[in-house]
């Protein structure tokens, strides 16, 4: 089974370069390829959103970027019920509570 990576960040809110640049590799979805940060709930949907998105990554990569997108959903209360990564892009995902 794939380990998650994550660890919650203090910074929230929207990024810009400079912050997001300073950001540990475990805020990310993708740590290696410093994809997809994950520092609040919006951040956690956007990235359940564009995971699909993300290129020139292997399974493997995608299986622990979805362990780590599990993490920060718990830890921030974002609800899934995506059972695995494969399951994403294919129907209406998390409930958006940011788009009322």
């Amino acid at each position: 089974m794939t380990q998650t990576t994550w660890k919650p960040h203090a910074q929230h809110g929207e990024l810009n370069s400079k912050e997001r640049d300073h950001l540990p590799e475990s805020a990310f979805a993708f740590p290696k390829q410093r994809k997809e940060p994950m520092t609040d709930a919006s951040h956690v949907r956007n990235a359940l959103a564009r995971f699909d998105q993300v290129d020139a990554v292997s399974d493997v990569e995608r299986d622990a970027a979805f362990e780590n997108i599990k993490a920060a959903a718990k830890h921030f209360g974002v609800e899934m019920t995506e059972m695995n990564w494969r399951e994403l892009g294919k129907k209406p995902h998390t409930k958006n509570h940011s788009h009322k």
